[in-house]
């Protein structure tokens, strides 16, 4: 595909919306601009499209024969995050103020249009490709889910989703079967004390020391319990009182945990509940002044779960990945992240892949990382997702059987069931 005019073209057309992306970056839920992009593009590229979940769009490209669906996703929302100026982002950098695309959406959109591109320009194809444009994938519960409840998913027999990492190098793939990346989870604990003066402990119940006590035995009962490679967590704040010279009343504890598994999730959370008890139990003192104290007020909610590849479909495209892309780079058996994607919520319901896309270039001085304020991409790999959308997904509407597990009858297909 590379190599003549009308490749050079599409690459600096993918090229100058990823910087117009990347100037006007929005928060989640709040890519009321980004979704009249994207709406415009599609309409000069003369696809049919709909918004969905308040600020994504959705949109469909169908070829001339009967087949099956897949579903190309992207993300559009920015960070809260000041970019800085740096030697390479002078002609893009983001002209929000305080938002910033730190995370690759930007790029991740313009390789979805460049597909799309691809994909109209040659309607010679079985099925559907829909296109989804997702908001909000960095805010727990994410966007996802707003997508499926509203039909997103309505149709699709499988999806793919990409993102730029700078953990590998510029242009390179990685993806595993099976688990990829981790669940997200959150745990706010309020720990309520007898506050008073400090010069008076004994008529007081300390919540920053129970705070003290609670974190330290949380960190020992789950190393007691669990292997230190399935799971990360860790407490982001703690804050109570307002007086040097006075014990508070309450101290409060906001913190996360990450993990592969549903079991490592369910034993983290009875923990957090059995340490909090015991130390409720320990700061217990007699009195009618200390009626109802201590006590504590915890709230656990689960966000993204944990990412799964399907690893059928995962061997497949690894598999045409080598014979399409002999010169590439792949990572087929990429390490495990506890980094974390409401990606995963497709993958709950239908097959499919999410693959990491190296930008790190040491030789153009990309290597922050992302949600960095100086994170950039390098430019050179977005025709390689493009490249790499487009490719599988074709392959995929042509010869789903390789991609899918069980046997299916898809529109068009005339073959018995064997």
């Amino acid at each position: 595909m590379r190599g003549n005019s009308n490749a050079e073209a599409l690459e600096a057309w993918i090229i100058r919306l990823r910087r117009e992306f990347h100037q006007y970056p929005e928060l989640s839920f709040e890519e009321y601009e980004t979704q009249k992009r994207i709406l415009k593009t599609l309409g000069e590229l003369g696809i049919e499209a709909r918004k969905i979940a308040d600020t994504g769009v959705i949109a469909s490209i169908r070829g001339t024969l009967p087949g099956p669906c897949i579903a190309l996703r992207s993300d559009t929302d920015g960070l809260q995050v000041q970019e800085e100026l740096t030697e390479r982002n002078r002609d893009y950098i983001s002209r929000n103020n305080g938002v910033m695309h730190a995370c690759g959406h930007d790029g991740h959109m313009a390789m979805l249009f460049g597909a799309a591109r691809l994909f109209t320009e040659n309607r010679d194809f079985p099925g559907e490709v829909r296109l989804i444009f997702q908001p909000a994938e960095e805010i727990p519960p994410g966007g996802s889910k707003r997508v499926i409840a509203e039909g997103g998913l309505e149709g699709v027999d499988a999806v793919i989703g990409m993102h730029v990492f700078s953990n590998h190098e510029s242009g390179s793939v990685g993806f595993r079967p099976g688990p990829f990346m981790a669940s997200t989870n959150r745990f706010e604990v309020t720990l309520k004390g007898k506050g008073g003066h400090i010069s008076k402990p004994e008529s007081c119940i300390d919540p920053v020391r129970m705070a003290m006590d609670f974190i330290g035995s949380l960190y020992s009962a789950l190393e007691k319990q669990l292997d230190p490679s399935k799971y990360v967590i860790g407490v982001g704040r703690i804050q109570g009182g307002a007086q040097f010279n006075r014990i508070p009343d309450s101290v409060g504890i906001l913190g996360s945990y990450r993990t592969y598994d549903k079991e490592t999730t369910d034993i983290i959370d009875k923990t957090i509940t059995e340490c909090l008890d015991i130390i409720v139990e320990k700061y217990i003192k007699p009195g009618e002044e200390f009626l109802g104290f201590p006590d504590y007020d915890l709230d656990i909610l689960h966000g993204y779960p944990v990412l799964v590849n399907d690893p059928t479909f995962t061997d497949a495209v690894h598999l045409k990945l080598q014979e399409s892309f002999p010169e590439l780079t792949i990572y087929p058996e990429i390490e495990k992240t506890f980094a974390a994607e409401d990606f995963a919520s497709y993958l709950q319901m239908v097959s499919g892949i999410f693959i990491s896309l190296g930008t790190r270039n040491p030789e153009k001085r990309i290597i922050e990382i992302n949600h960095s304020c100086t994170f950039d991409i390098d430019e050179e790999i977005l025709i390689t997702g493009t490249e790499i959308f487009y490719t599988i997904s074709l392959d995929f509407l042509k010869n789903p059987e390789k991609y899918l597990n069980s046997q299916r009858n898809f529109p068009g297909d005339i073959s018995s069931p064997k």
